[in-house]
């Protein structure tokens, strides 16, 4: 069995360890969430842009009754 010591060092790497992996994943975190932001950005400017195209190419369909009516 490991001394007291011992076992407060091995706790205190342990939560070094722990500290380093939490800001390594934070930073990774925000990364995405500055990758997501971007994309969505794009996603609705490309999104106005094929709007604004389909307005433009559809064809105006009159408004009638089918002949059944």
């Amino acid at each position: 069995m490991k001394a007291e010591g011992e076992r407060l060092v091995d706790l205190e790497v342990l939560a070094a360890e722990q500290e380093k992996t939490i800001a390594e994943l934070s930073e990774q975190i925000t990364e995405q969430w500055k990758t997501i932001e971007e994309l969505r950005r794009k996603l609705d400017a490309l999104t106005d842009r094929f709007l604004t195209l389909e307005e433009q190419t559809a064809p105006e369909i009159p408004v009638t009754k089918p002949p059944h009516w």
